[in-house]
């Protein structure tokens, strides 16, 4: 074991990503090295992070766990730290869905009646606490369900073959069925929350207008993500492209080495998070704590079970219905995960949408630009309001 950190642990890890690296770029172990380098030099990391960059490719999720602890601070709530009412629902295949709903306050005098509920669906490998300025923003003035997809977070683990967008459409009506029965919905999605979204309004047109008033898609895209090259220019871009599912695939087939690597990857996952979640090297360093312990508490062969659906996303035909109803789509300038021009072809597509696109943001727009979030899914629900919705016949289930 060497001396170093994680040291034997990184070397067994490219080993096998080397040899798997050397089969998917149709060259020699030597080869692959060179690309994984060139990808190590690119990104400004060393080549131990080479592997868990590869597999967070896709949709930008990845982390290893840190040594040293970082504040978590925002305010009086500490990053992650509001809950509500706790009511799983159980999915049509019988996974357990952890979600949890808060309430309008009676004592402000809000007609809940008249007003949509939030349903929040989070993004790949991390879980309903990435929704926590939002849910800070609304609370109180919105009825909100926030829940935590299949295999993420505190909902129960998922067979591989279900491990789908189109799964995840269904689970998302399952949601809706069991806690917002009646009443006028806004769903709000982040990256393949908002993919969830869009599976639903192919699955079920028919509710977008009478049942869902409003859409927010965030930070994500209809299709052709194999086109995502991380933001990285030329020879490394096309070496992320084309070894990801490759390197994927093998680490899911060692899920512990590569957990033990990212536990031993230390502050090296920080520097990685923030690199390919933000758009910003200023961005407060509790957000971007925050996010690697979502992503850190992911398992390795869950990001596996998920990553191949990416390649075969295809939603486009599924927007037409969103052209009747009050939409807003956000998306980060200096998004690496899925770049800006994802968010303006979605606008292009839904011309009534209202696009708001934040130059400096990264990724993690919710977090970075917590506050034109926020201000944004405000303007959404109140144009949903304007249009006049069906009446809430009873309060959400608790």
């Amino acid at each position: 074991m060497s001396g170093r950190p994680g040291g034997g642990l990184s070397r067994d890890l490219n080993r096998q990503l080397a040899r798997r690296l050397s089969r998917g770029l149709g060259g020699s172990p030597r080869g692959a090295r060179k690309g994984g380098h060139l990808l190590a030099r690119y990104a400004h990391i060393g080549g131990a992070a080479v592997g868990v960059l590869v597999a967070g490719a896709a949709a930008g999720v990845f982390a290893e766990r840190k040594i040293a602890a970082r504040g978590r601070g925002a305010g009086p709530e500490p990053l992650g730290s509001i809950r509500g009412q706790v009511r799983p629902v159980v999915a049509d295949d019988g996974v357990r869905l952890y979600a949890e709903v808060d309430q309008v306050r009676s004592e402000d005098g809000v007609d809940q009646a008249a007003r949509p509920a939030f349903v929040f669906v989070h993004a790949y490998a991390l879980n309903l606490d990435s929704w926590h300025f939002q849910r800070q923003a609304l609370r109180g003035q919105y009825g909100m369900v926030l829940y935590d997809q299949r295999s993420h977070g505190r909902s129960s683990r998922s067979v591989k073959a279900r491990c789908t967008i189109d799964q995840l459409g269904k689970d998302l009506a399952a949601v809706i069925d069991a806690l917002v029965p009646d009443g006028p919905v806004v769903l709000v999605g982040h990256s393949m929350g908002a993919m969830t979204v869009m599976a639903l309004a192919e699955q079920r047109p028919e509710w977008f207008g009478p049942r869902v008033v409003g859409v927010g898609l965030i930070s994500t895209s209809a299709g052709g993500l194999l086109a995502s090259t991380l933001g990285l220019p030329g020879m490394p871009g096309r070496v992320v492209h084309r070894v990801s599912p490759a390197v994927v695939a093998t680490m899911a087939r060692a899920p512990r080495l590569v957990e033990r690597g990212r536990r031993a990857g230390a502050d090296l996952g920080f520097a990685v998070t923030r690199r390919l979640s933000f758009g910003s090297m200023e961005v407060p360093p509790e957000y971007v704590d925050f996010t690697d312990e979502m992503l850190a508490s992911t398992p390795i062969d869950v990001v596996a079970d998920f990553f191949p659906g990416f390649d075969d996303h295809d939603k486009h035909a599924a927007l037409e219905v969103l052209s009747g109803i009050p939409t807003v789509i956000i998306g980060g300038g200096r998004d690496a995960i899925t770049p800006v021009e994802h968010s303006r072809r979605l606008a292009e597509t839904v011309p009534t949408a209202e696009f708001v696109e934040l130059a400096e943001a990264g990724h993690m727009v919710l977090l970075e630009c917590h506050g034109e979030v926020s201000a944004a899914l405000r303007r959404l629900a109140e144009r949903a309001e304007k249009r006049g919705v069906p009446l809430r016949t009873r309060g959400l289930p608790l």
